[in-house]
């Protein structure tokens, strides 16, 4: 398709759609899958199930084994995270801790009953230290009881199109109805990351946090992420481990405007893997402009109006992580009728926007109507008259 302007067109029609302008929100086609062989990917991962995604796009940029259900120990904390922030609105909200929040099994940050301590708090003590108290209490801030949370969070992750997860717990010690795929477990976190506050947390190396009543455990929390110090990009993510998910760990890094996410699950030498993916991925894929700010995509004339045609503009640059080469792969087709008739309310879809890579669809979403079109015939223009007298 050839993208033409026209100075000429009375009316603009932007497309209305949650992410498009900026990055991709991708259809849901095989994960938009772009992935090589998984028989291929084998060679490059020892771990049990691994996905490598960037963040926008949700573009899978290698995998291996990434659909299979697994237990991922305490990277189960990025969902209870994202969960506790999204559902508290004032983070610096000091809450009591409950006696149901204290001495909890594995890693601590030495939470006692009825100390204060803000969500905040709980919160970096939660995804740096890995504090089981931490995810404990933020369960029962946010949902009020164990019951409610495991409730409210599966239904928060159905909502975000997280099909194959399934949460008993809020940090992940072992329960056999406790579950995630690499795939999930990229997708979430992907959504975790354009929080603001989700990616200070996870980006910071060390902090300190209010110790009211002198536990022994030092509340000078270091982040357990390795690769926060080893690999200059580095901004996220978690680590976890129990004997029977074995070493997991969700990492990421932003280089040139790209932010690239790996799950690793049961992998032994997870920081190393991490960072050698990572850095494979920047080496082979470039965040690339596919459609430029003000690009007309087509024109569609209207019947029954004084506007006479509408043009299909974008608004926002379009980028998308492509490989060498692939640039001159990617199509663009636009769905609509050649002409409308008015009138047309505001909000009403007239098109759809698909864009494929080597004729395998990775983006489609519709283009709505941003302004009222109104008619123009002799029983409307009576309308309009009468609703002025």
């Amino acid at each position: 398709m050839t993208i033409k302007r026209n100075s000429a067109l009375i009316l603009v029609i932007c497309m209305v759609i949650s992410g498009i302008f900026a990055f991709f929100v991708p259809v849901n086609i095989k994960d938009a899958v772009f992935a090589s062989q998984q028989e291929k990917e084998k060679k490059i991962t020892s771990a049990k199930s691994m996905i490598v995604i960037e963040r926008d796009s949700q573009r899978v940029l290698y995998e291996y084994n990434s659909q299979e259900k697994l237990p991922m120990a305490s990277t189960t904390k990025i969902i209870t995270a994202i969960f506790a922030i999204e559902r508290n609105e004032n983070l610096d909200k000091k809450i009591v801790v409950p006696k149901e929040a204290t001495k909890i099994e594995g890693t601590s940050i030495g939470l006692i009953e009825g100390e204060e301590l803000t969500i905040r708090e709980l919160l970096y003590g939660l995804m740096l230290r890995s504090g089981n108290d931490s995810a404990v209490a933020l369960a029962l801030a946010t949902s009020g009881s164990m019951e409610n949370y495991i409730k409210d969070v599966n239904e928060f992750l159905k909502e975000k199109g997280i099909n194959n997860t399934y949460i008993k717990n809020p940090h992940g010690l072992p329960d056999d109805e406790h579950y995630t795929t690499a795939s999930d477990l990229a997708k979430i976190t992907a959504y975790a990351l354009k929080n603001e506050t989700f990616k200070e947390i996870v980006s910071t190396k060390n902090i300190k946090i209010s110790n009211q009543k002198k536990s022994k455990i030092s509340r000078n929390l270091v982040n357990k992420n390795r690769m926060l110090k080893e690999l200059e990009y580095a901004d996220g993510v978690k680590t976890g481990y129990t004997k029977k998910a074995g070493r997991c760990f969700v990492g990421s890094a932003t280089k040139d405007n790209m932010q690239v996410i790996c799950v690793l699950l049961n992998c032994v030498p997870m920081f190393e893997e991490c960072e050698q993916l990572i850095n494979r991925a920047f080496e082979e894929y470039k965040l690339t402009k596919i459609l430029t700010a003000g690009d007309t995509l087509k024109t569609i004339n209207i019947e029954n109006s004084k506007t006479q045609n509408v043009q299909l503009n974008v608004e926002k640059d379009v980028y998308f992580p492509l490989k060498e080469g692939e640039v001159d792969k990617i199509s663009i087709n636009i769905k609509s009728e050649d002409s409308i008739i008015a009138p047309i309310a505001a909000g009403t879809p007239i098109a759809e926007v698909e864009i494929s890579l080597e004729n395998q669809l990775i983006f489609s979403n519709k283009i709505y109507t941003i302004k009222e079109i109104e008619s123009n015939n002799l029983i409307s223009n009576i309308i309009k008259i009468t609703d002025k007298m």
